[in-house]
Formats: C-alpha cells, structure tokens, sequence
C-alpha cells in the first residue's frame, strides 16, 4: 500500500524541509497561485523590510545606551543629510560630513592612535542596531582584556561600509571595525552586518575587509557573533592582515567523527 493511501494528503518531502529553515519553501499551492495565507504572509515581510529601511535612527539614545554601560561615545555624521539623500546617494554615506570630520580632527591632535576603532551606523536597517549594545559591550571588554587600546564608540548616522576607513584612518586605528544594518530581507529585516579592515585607509576595498553578516537572535545569535569577531581580530592584529587572506580556522564541533574548518 502506497503513501498516498495511508494518509489524507499526498507525502511532500518539502513539508519536512521547510522546518529546517526561514527560506519560503513548501508554500504549496492554490490553482496557479500561492494559498492566500502566504500570499498575505510575503505581503507582511515586504512591508516589515520598507519600515526598516525608513525606520529613524536613534543616534543618540544609542550613544546615552553605550555610555551607560561605561563605554564612551561619539556622535557623528556621514555627509548624508537625510534619509533620502542616503538612499539616493550611497557616495555621501562613504565619507564623514564636514563637522564630523572637524570633531575628529581635534581628537587626533591629542594624539589618540589605537589598536582598534569600533563604530556603529543604522545603515541600510536602524532596526538592526537594537542588538548592537549585546555585541559591543561584551567584545569590548574582552578585547581590553587581551590588552588592546580601544578609541571611544563612534555612532554614526547614515553610514555606508567603506566610511570605516576614513574614520580609522583619522583615528590612527590599527584595525577599524563597523557594525550597521543590512539590506533587509523578507524575513530578516532586523539584520545586522560586522566588516573590518586592517590598517584603514581610504583607498581600501572590499577585498581587504572581512564580514560577519545576519547577526541577529534568528540568524547568528549575537553571543556567536562576538566569539567569531574576537577570534578574527585577533587573528588579524597578529597576523597584519584582513580580507581574502584572513579566514576562520576554528574547527567545527565533531560531528559523526568528523571535524572541519568554519
């Protein structure tokens, strides 16, 4: 007797599939459409990924967050005006505005080199900056512990990835490290992206960075997600080194007597 005659509906392997991961799977079918429930529910996570990206970031209940934890912060601002010009205009969030730039440069007059520079930015999603604190507090600490010098938390309203450079560069960063939201996706628009770069300088590009993305608590869990970027960056300020040459040579828990590399 066949599957089939066993059960009410007809065996879907993709049925088990799909509890396996948040991909759109197994959605079935209703004639030559989706059924009106998943329908409604890709509707739901279209409009959840718009609100994230014009969501409004609060910089400085962030910053009033860090210093609260006993980290002090800097708030800056890319050459972005607005939302708008943000999205329009992904040249103008790769570079600090004029103010910033100035606040900046009366920091490194001081003389305030380091072994590392860690900024915050809404990016593409504002959302994802809530996990931003889980990430930033712990990894702190830990660095200090190995005896790294840390320059104050930078926040940054409307910055792109590359803008680590130039705020590492001014700062006489060793090793400059940026978490910011990620383009949302349907289903994860809370997102949040790590990229660093050893020896910053603004003519770098993003084959010398490195990139921890989907941090959030469905995707990398944020305590993962510190783990991971200790272990690169140690490896990078020992190594001199970041981007295609540096790689996370953690081995993977042993699973039927079989152990790799991540």
């Amino acid at each position: 007797m066949s599957h089939t005659e066993l059960t009410d509906t007809p065996f879907d392997p993709w049925r088990d599939f799909s509890t396996l991961t948040a991909a759109r799977i197994a959605l079935g079918r209703a004639g030559g459409s989706v059924p009106t429930r998943e329908l409604l529910d890709f509707g739901l996570a279209h409009a959840r990924a718009r609100d994230a990206v014009w969501t409004p970031f609060d910089r400085d209940g962030l910053v009033a967050e860090l210093e609260l934890a006993g980290l002090k912060s800097i708030a800056l601002d890319s050459a972005a005006t607005s939302r708008e010009e943000y999205l329009r205009r992904p040249d103008l969030g790769r570079r600090l505005s004029d103010e910033s730039r100035d606040k900046l440069t009366a920091r490194t007059a001081a003389g305030t080199a380091c072994d590392l520079c860690l900024i915050v930015s809404d990016g593409l999603s504002a959302r994802a900056t809530c996990h931003a604190v889980s990430i930033v507090v712990p990894l702190h600490s830990r660095l200090v512990g190995d005896g790294w010098s840390i320059a104050p938390i930078i926040v940054v309203r409307f910055g792109r990835v590359a803008l680590l450079d130039e705020i590492g560069q001014r700062l006489g960063a060793t090793v400059s490290l940026m978490l910011l939201g990620e383009r949302p996706g349907l289903g994860s628009p809370d997102s949040l992206g790590a990229y660093f770069v050893y020896g910053p300088r603004t003519e770098r590009s993003d084959a010398d960075r490195n990139c921890v993305s989907n941090i959030r608590p469905d995707g990398l869990p944020p305590a993962a997600a510190v783990e991971t970027l200790h272990c690169l960056l140690t490896a990078s300020r020992n190594r001199k080194l970041s981007g295609v040459e540096l790689k996370d040579e953690r081995a993977l828990p042993a699973r039927s007597g079989v152990v790799g590399r991540i």
